[in-house]
């Protein structure tokens, strides 16, 4: 039974912040975290308006078979979250959005560049996966097998990203400093610098200056 406290709070939490960052359009976007049960998660239902969600709407369901075990209907991209949980077991929470900024520039074929000691801390690393329907268990596949190698911001081609989190906080921060380093990269572009910017030194953690 909910009680309101944990990862549904959580949540509930980050419905509201994303949306008031900008970073959702409409009902777009679902997120998940996973429940005492490692083998269970929360997950938003499906057409949820992220900023008005609450405990008791969040569905309960299993990672191993995808199947519902309280709660309404889950999201249409149920199939993204459970893949991903079972692909990294160190995985506690999972934010799917339509970042505009981090879109637009995957449509230009332009690689996010990681600009700040943020981006470089939180984001590290950027996959990408090629345009596969949504809420299929295409893209549910290639978004998992892109975070196999421990990458936690994967960018699906034409349609979002997936970023990963050993908690909801911790997935939020990166969405956030993935997002700011696409509009700073759009930015950059626009100057016609982009291919100029200033990357901090290698051996600073987390790797290129330059995501892939």
């Amino acid at each position: 039974m909910v009680d309101g406290r944990g990862p549904c709070q959580d949540l509930v939490r980050a419905g509201r912040k994303v949306v008031a960052a900008g970073l959702v359009v409409g009902s777009g976007g679902n997120l998940s975290a996973r429940a005492e049960d490692p083998d269970e998660i929360w997950v938003t239902p499906t057409g949820a308006w992220l900023d008005e969600l609450s405990v008791g709407e969040l569905s309960r369901v299993r990672v191993r078979d995808g199947s519902l075990i309280s709660g309404p209907a889950p999201t249409s991209e149920l199939a993204l979250h459970v893949a991903t949980y079972r692909a990294r077991p160190d995985v506690s929470a999972i934010i799917h959005l339509h970042p505009q900024a981090l879109l637009l520039l995957d449509a230009l074929d332009e690689p996010v560049r990681l600009v700040t000691t943020d981006h470089r801390f939180f984001v590290r690393r950027v996959a990408r996966t090629p345009f596969h329907p949504p809420g299929g268990t295409e893209v549910a596949e290639a978004a998992a097998d892109a975070s196999r190698d421990g990458t936690d911001c994967v960018v699906l081609g034409n349609h979002g990203c997936s970023v990963l989190g050993d908690s909801v906080d911790l997935a939020l921060k990166r969405v956030f400093n993935l997002e700011e380093a696409a509009r700073l990269t759009y930015a950059a572009l626009a100057l016609g610098r982009a291919d100029s910017l200033r990357g901090l030194p290698p051996e600073w953690p987390g790797g290129s200056s330059v995501s892939v």
